[in-house]
C-alpha cells in the first residue's frame, strides 16, 4: 500500500567549494529525478536539501583565506544555489544550517538527550596547539601513521591502511596551522550511547530491506559496522564554528557536525513549513507514521543515515509522543569518476557544474549522468561519452523522431492532428507496446533503479524511429493518406507520452516537446493512453539539441593535457647494489583476495610463492574488487619482517605503481613465469 506522504532529502553539500559533477551523480540527480517522477505519478511529495556549513572542512577554507567562516559559507551557498538551479534541481527548499531554527533544532535534540541521561561525559588526549590557544580537531592534525608509516596520517585515523589509534600513538605530529608540534591536553566531551541502539538497529535495517530491498553496498556497509560492534560515539568536538553546546560549562564547545547537520533536513523542513505559512506543516511529513522517507546520499555517507541519524530519532521517540520517521531507504551511489581519475580539486582534475553549464545545455548534462549514474560501481565521465550521448541519443534518436513527425504534419496535414481511422496489425502493436512503456518505466523508478529507467526512455524513442520508418509515411501520403494519417497520429501520440516520461530527466526538453504539441503534461498513468484529438492544432517543430562539434569538445580536452610542470621527487638516500640485492622480490599468484572489515583500502590477500604460500594485506583496495585479484601473477617482496594492519598480519609487500589519481596499478607478469620466480 502506497504511504500518504513521501518525504525526500538529498545529502547536505559542504559551503567550502562549489559542486562538481561527482556530486551530482552521486546524491542530487537521482533525488530529482524520483522527485519530479513521483510529483507526476500525483504524490504528495516534498524535496529537502540545503548547505552544511558547519565542520572543519569550512573553518580549514576560512583560515586559507583569512577571513570569517562566515565569508565562506554565504559565498559559496550562493554558488551552489544557483547551480542546482541552472542544472534543474526542483528543491521544495534549499536552506542552510547556519539559519536560527537549525541551531534551534539541533540544540533542543542535545537538550532532550542530555536531560534523559542519555549522554555521558569523558575525559580524552586530545592535541592542543599552544601557539594558537586552541585544541586541534583531526584534519589540522598531520603525522606519521603508527601501523603502516605513512607520513599524511591524520591524529585518529591514518587514510593510507585505515588503522585506528589514539591521538598519542601518532608520530611525529605537526600542527596543520602553525607547523609546531602540539601538546596533548585533556579535555572532555559528551557522547552518545550508540552502542545501546545495535540491536534495534540490526533489526530496522534488516526489515527495511525485506520490505523495501535496499542495496548492496548499503547492507554491506552496515553489516560491517554491525560486526564490529557499534560505540559510543562523540557528541562534541573543541571548536568555535558551529552549533553552540547549550551547556553554561561547556564553553568552546560545539555539537559534533555529524550529529547536528542531519538535523538540517528536519530544520530546513521547519523553515519550509513557515514560508508556506503553516508551521507545522512539516510534522505531517517528519512525524506521521504513514510517511515514505528516502534519503538520497553518496556511499561516503551511508553510516550517517543507516545508522547514527536513525539512532538519534529512535533515542528521541523512546521518550517523546511526536515520533519521527526514520528511512524507508537510502539508495546510495558509488562515485563518479571524471576522464578515468578522481574528481581532485588539489590536482585541478575535474569541472565545477556551474562552469559546465555555461558552455552546454543542462539536459544534455542530466541526461548523460543519468544514463550513467554509479548505482552500484564506480562510473566515469568522459567528455568524448558526453558528445556521444548528445549527439547520437538526445539529437539523433529523441530529437529526429519529434523534428520529423512534426514537420511532417505541417507539410502534409496542415499542423493538424490527422485522423486514425485506418489501423492495421503494424499500428496496434506499435500502440501495445506504447502503452507498456510508461509502466515499465515507472517500476524501475520505484526501485531506484534509474538508470534502467533511463534506458528504457530511450528506447521509446527508437521504437518511434522504427515505427516511423517501417511504415514509410512518405510513400503512404501519395498512394494511402488515411494509412499514413494513422501513422502520423500515433507518431504524435507516441511522441506526448514520450515528452510525459522523459520529463523527469530532461525537463527543459519535455516543456519544449509539449509546447510544439500544444498541449500540457498529465498525470503519469494517463500518459499512454491519452490521445490528441483529431484536427488539434500543433505548433512549429523547433530543434530539441542542436549537435555539439568535435572542436568543442577537443577544446575541453585540451586543457586537461595542460598539465602543470613535473617536479623532480625527492629520492630517499643512495644505496648500494648489495643493499638492493638483500630485497627478495619473487613472483607469486593471489589464489584467494577479501576486503578487509571495516576498510575500504585494505585487502587481505593469500598468494602462493611456489615454495609457500602467505597471507599478505595490501592497500589497493579503492583500485580493485577482491575477485578481480583472483590468479593475478604480481610482484611480492618477499623477505620483509611481518607486520600487522588492523590487527591482521602482512608477510610481505605488493608492488605497484601509484597514479596521479591516487589509484594503484598493480605490476602483474605472464602466466609463463613460475611462482617464485625471483626479479632482478
Amino acid at each position: 500500500m502506497l504511504q500518504d506522504k513521501i518525504l525526500v532529502t538529498a545529502a547536505l553539500p559542504y559551503a567550502n567549494g562549489p559542486i562538481h559533477l561527482g556530486h551530482l551523480s552521486g546524491a542530487y540527480l537521482p533525488a530529482d529525478i524520483y522527485t519530479r517522477y513521483q510529483r507526476l505519478k500525483g504524490r504528495d511529495i516534498i524535496f529537502i536539501c540545503g548547505s552544511d556549513e558547519h565542520g572543519v572542512p569550512i573553518t580549514i577554507s576560512a583560515d586559507k583565506e583569512k577571513v570569517n567562516p562566515n565569508v565562506i559559507i554565504d559565498r559559496y551557498h550562493e554558488i551552489n544555489k544557483k547551480a542546482f538551479k541552472q542544472f534543474g534541481m526542483s528543491f521544495d527548499i534549499y536552506s542552510r544550517t547556519s539559519i536560527p531554527i537549525h541551531h534551534e533544532t539541533a540544540k533542543e535534540f542535545f537538550l532532550e538527550f542530555y536531560n534523559r541521561g542519555l549522554l555521558s561525559e569523558k575525559k580524552t588526549l586530545q592535541f592542543f596547539d599552544e601557539k594558537v590557544k586552541m585544541f586541534l580537531p583531526d584534519r589540522y592534525v598531520e603525522g606519521t601513521c603508527p601501523k603502516c608509516g605513512y607520513e599524511e596520517a591524520r591524529s585518529d585515523e591514518c587514510e593510507n591502511c585505515g588503522a585506528p589509534y589514539e591521538p598519542s600513538e601518532l608520530k611525529n605530529p605537526k600542527s596543520k596551522i602553525t607547523g609546531q608540534t602540539p601538546v596533548l591536553k585533556e579535555t572532555s566531551h559528551w557522547y552518545f550511547p550508540l552502542g545501546n541502539y545495535q540491536r534495534r538497529l540490526e533489526e530496522y535495517v534488516s526489515e527495511m530491506n525485506e520490505k523495501f530491498g535496499w542495496k548492496e553496498n548499503v547492507l554491506n556497509q552496515c553489516r560491517s559496522w554491525f560486526k564490529d560492534g557499534l560505540k559510543d560515539r562523540a557528541y562534541t568536538r573543541d571548536l568555535d564554528w558551529g552549533v553552540a553546546v547549550p551547556l553554561p560549562d561547556a564553553k568552546g564547545k560545539v555539537l559534533y557536525v555529524w550529529f547536528e547537520a542531519v538535523l538540517g533536513y528536519i530544520s530546513a523542513t521547519k523553515e519550509l513549513s513557515k514560508q508556506r505559512g503553516d508551521e507545522n506543516l512539516w510534522k505531517d511529513y517528519w512525524q506521521d507514521e504513514h510517511t515514505k522517507y528516502v534519503a538520497f546520499i553518496g556511499k561516503d555517507n551511508i553510516v550517517f543515515h543507516t545508522i547514527i541519524f536513525p539512532a538519534m530519532l529512535m533515542a528521541w521517540n523512546d521518550g517523546k509522543n511526536d515520533k519521527y520517521v526514520l528511512p524507508q531507504n537510502v539508495p546510495a551511489n558509488e562515485f563518479l569518476n571524471f576522464e578515468g581519475k578522481k574528481f581532485s580539486k588539489s590536482r585541478n582534475w575535474g569541472i565545477d557544474v556551474i562552469d559546465f553549464l555555461e558552455q552546454f545545455p543542462a539536459d544534455s548534462l542530466r541526461y548523460t549522468l543519468a544514463a550513467n549514474l554509479p548505482e552500484n560501481r564506480d562510473t566515469d565521465f568522459y567528455w568524448k561519452e558526453f558528445q556521444m550521448r548528445h549527439n547520437s541519443e538526445l539529437a539523433d534518436i529523441l530529437g529526429n523522431f519529434v523534428n520529423r513527425t512534426l514537420t511532417f504534419v505541417h507539410k502534409h496535414f496542415d499542423g493538424k492532428v490527422p485522423a486514425r481511422s485506418k489501423v492495421e496489425t503494424i499500428d496496434t502493436e506499435m500502440l501495445e507496446l506504447l502503452k507498456s512503456f510508461p509502466f515499465k518505466i515507472s517500476e524501475l523508478f520505484e526501485k531506484y533503479k534509474l538508470r534502467d529507467g533511463v534506458s528504457e526512455m530511450m528506447n521509446l524513442a527508437r521504437a518511434g524511429n522504427k515505427y516511423f520508418n517501417d511504415s514509410e509515411p512518405w510513400k503512404t501520403i501519395k498512394n494511402d493518406k488515411e494509412k499514413c494519417a494513422a501513422t502520423i497520429n500515433i507518431c504524435l501520440n507516441m511522441i506526448y507520452t514520450l515528452a510525459e516520461v522523459i520529463s523527469p530527466v530532461i525537463p527543459n526538453a519535455s516543456e519544449k516537446i509539449f509546447k510544439m504539441l500544444n498541449s500540457g503534461i498529465v498525470k503519469w498513468d494517463d500518459c499512454a493512453n491519452a490521445d490528441l484529438p483529431e484536427g488539434h492544432q500543433l505548433n512549429n517543430a523547433e530543434i530539441l539539441f542542436a549537435k555539439i562539434e568535435d572542436p568543442v569538445i577537443e577544446q575541453q580536452i585540451a586543457k586537461l593535457n595542460v598539465s602543470a610542470p613535473v617536479q623532480k621527487p625527492e629520492l630517499q638516500p643512495q644505496i648500494s647494489i648489495d643493499d638492493f640485492m638483500k630485497i627478495e622480490l619473487r613472483t607469486a599468484r593471489i589464489i584467494e583476495a577479501e576486503r578487509v572489515k571495516k576498510s575500504d583500502k585494505l585487502i587481505k590477500l593469500k598468494v602462493d610463492l611456489g615454495f609457500e604460500q602467505r597471507q599478505v594485506i595490501a592497500g589497493i583496495g579503492k583500485s580493485f574488487e577482491p575477485e578481480e585479484l583472483i590468479n593475478k601473477k604480481v610482484v611480492v617482496a618477499a623477505n620483509l619482517k611481518p607486520a600487522k594492519l588492523m590487527g591482521l598480519e602482512s608477510q610481505g609487500m605488493i608492488l605497484a605503481v601509484e597514479k596521479e589519481d591516487g589509484s594503484f596499478s598493480l605490476l602483474t607478469f605472464d602466466e609463463k613465469v613460475n611462482n617464485g620466480t625471483r626479479a632482478k
